[in-house]
């Protein structure tokens, strides 16, 4: 048997979660093990944030230039598709992670790639490409960071098809003539307004009523109703039963309940993330393979005082800066249990990611975008809160019609009526995005609602949409 390799903290995974462990371990000075089977950086880096914000932002920019008078003449003609794409494969390195590497080495940590797996308490077991074994060993901590990926629906026909999920919508290397897109959640918006941009004909089919489920319920009308704009088609409450692929290179075909086919030249599957836990050694320990994770305030597994989950394994909040956020925490949780400190676990203290459930914000850069953090006014109403919605058309904001003719958007806060704190913010328009750290801050920090009153927005932003809501609510 090999000889372990002892080390303070054992990362397993090394996307965002992963890196952020190694970064927070290391500068409260644990040695530290990262294990990762594909590239250092993971799924944002590659096959998902960054890549597909390469992708949307020519489409973005050339949108809002059409609004802008004096300008919109001059980009009326189509986006220069190679370009874009020379641009989104700039953003990922061609899909080498030396710069990764380069960044873990100078933090002192040490890096193996391979295939890791637990090994019973406090051991991981990591192959290698060449088939070099490593047996890796904690003194303090094993953090599992190895992420979900794409899941593909058990569908007749599925396995023959082919379909793209988001790596391969994310790093394909033409635009498809016409491309099929089954879901209706932000990979499948974001996608289907990269790709409409980029000269694809697209169609969008979700089973629910509407799409960005996660939201607002105007939040998904509005991004329907600009996809179809662009060109796209989106059809909602329709059910796929079947896709059939002839041959390699052929069209594919979806077929819908009530036997309506239709056809593609590529088919997406925007369907949910599963988690990478099939075979990482879980039942070495106890734990059951290819499930969530679960965790206590402190992302440490229950019964494992040495394992912890971190970033989307652990179910709590599928977004890479959420599992930035919980390894930042766990970093110091490890750091003050290893200098035999015991961790501060109230709400909002220094070792619990409360943000995951009371502040938690997302970006959707689709055309218009949408942005928004905390609760909807259905979770919160659903959670038991007293709370009042507060909505404004936001292209009645001076700012927002200088920012574009014809601008469209809306906004929403949910206000709790026995605290006067916004528990939510949603925003969709253009530009949108940059408006929700704002919010962000409000909903963390519980600012009451009067000492948001002297938040002076300035004139003339976008920003000033608080203004306006804060107005309608007092009357």
């Amino acid at each position: 048997m090999t000889e372990a390799v002892e080390y303070d903290v054992v990362v397993l995974g090394g996307g965002p979660a992963g890196e952020n462990i190694v970064d927070r371990t290391r500068a409260a000075g644990l040695s530290t093990a990262l294990v990762e089977s594909e590239l250092v950086g993971g799924e944002c880096s590659y096959w998902a944030c960054i890549p597909s914000k390469a992708l949307l932002r020519p489409a973005l920019a050339r949108a809002d230039a059409r609004r802008v008078p004096g300008l919109a003449g001059a980009v009326q003609g189509p986006l220069d598709t190679a370009a874009v794409l020379a641009h989104r494969d700039y953003w990922t390195g061609d899909w080498n992670d030396q710069g990764q590497i380069d960044w873990i080495d100078s933090t002192g940590a040490h890096v193996y790639r391979g295939h890791g797996r637990l090994y019973g308490v406090r051991k991981v077991a990591v192959t290698s490409p060449e088939g070099e074994h490593h047996i890796l060993s904690a003194r303090h901590a094993v953090v599992v960071a190895t992420g979900t990926r794409a899941m593909i629906p058990g569908l007749p026909g599925i396995a023959g098809a082919r379909p793209w999920t988001s790596r391969e919508a994310t790093s394909a290397k033409e635009a498809p003539g016409r491309l099929l897109i089954v879901g209706g959640s932000v990979v499948a918006v974001e996608m289907a307004t990269a790709w409409q941009a980029l000269g694809s004909q697209v169609t969008v089919l979700v089973r629910g009523p509407g799409l960005l489920p996660r939201m607002e319920p105007f939040a998904g009308e509005l991004v329907a109703d600009a996809l179809r704009e662009a060109g796209a088609v989106v059809r909602t409450g329709v059910d796929v039963e079947a896709v059939v692929r002839d041959g390699s290179t052929g069209p594919v075909s979806v077929v819908l309940e009530g036997g309506e086919t239709l056809e593609g030249d590529e088919l997406l599957m925007a369907t949910g993330r599963v988690p990478r836990t099939e075979d990482i050694g879980l039942d070495t320990v106890g734990l059951p393979a290819g499930k969530w994770i679960e965790v206590d305030e402190t992302c440490r597994v229950p019964g494992h005082d040495w394992l912890y989950a971190v970033g989307d394994v652990n179910h709590r909040a599928l977004l890479t800066h959420q599992g930035k956020y919980q390894a930042r925490i766990v970093g110091a949780v490890i750091a003050a249990r290893a200098a035999g400190t015991s961790p501060d676990t109230e709400p909002w203290g220094a070792h619990t990611p409360t943000a995951d459930t009371r502040a938690l914000p997302q970006a959707v850069f689709t055309d218009p975008e949408a942005a928004a953090v905390g609760l909807t006014l259905a979770e919160a109403e659903r959670a038991g809160h007293r709370v009042r919605a507060v909505d404004y058309d936001m292209s009645k904001v001076s700012g927002a019609g200088l920012y574009a003719d014809g601008y469209k958007g809306r906004a929403r806060m949910v206000v709790d009526l026995d605290r006067e704190v916004l528990l939510g913010v949603t925003f969709v328009g253009p530009g949108a995005a940059e408006l929700i750290h704002a919010a962000t801050i409000a909903v963390a920090g519980e600012v009451p609602v009067q000492r948001l009153w002297h938040a002076v927005p300035a004139f003339p932003t976008i920003s000033e949409i608080w203004l306006r809501l804060l107005e309608t609510y007092r009357g």
